[in-house]
């Protein structure tokens, strides 16, 4: 099942253009990566200040090395380090096509919630 990535944003009036354009260019070096598979900008309906970008990658691997590629880091991070604080990377636990649900096993751990790194202690 594919990484679905979703970063929001709050763009103040009189800005709408220039956000528009900067996340269109980090759209396109994000679209450029092997195995992203598609993605949106996308502006509120309801609320025209509140934005939206959406990717969709292979594997949190594929994605993760994207944002290491160079092109990523000089036409796209800006734009990323604006998104709104709060988690943007979901696994696809259900996707729905033509055909029906197609339901996939989470990667995550058991206890990923809950686990820590090792703490050492002092000797």
């Amino acid at each position: 099942m594919p990484l679905i990535v979703l970063m929001r944003y709050v763009v103040a009036a009189g800005d709408e253009a220039a956000f528009h354009e900067r996340a269109r260019e980090a759209l396109d070096a994000l679209r450029c990566q092997p195995g992203c598979s598609q993605g949106h900008l996308g502006r509120s309906m309801d609320e025209p200040e509140h934005w939206v970008l959406h990717t969709q990658w292979e594997s949190v691997g594929a994605y993760r090395r994207a944002l290491s590629s160079y092109d990523v880091k000089v036409r796209a991070v800006r734009v990323l380090s604006e998104a709104l604080d709060e988690p943007t990377t979901f696994e696809a636990l259900v996707e729905a096509g033509p055909h029906g649900l197609l339901d996939a096993v989470s990667d995550l751990a058991p206890d990923a919630a809950t686990a820590a790194p090792r703490q050492h202690r002092a000797r």
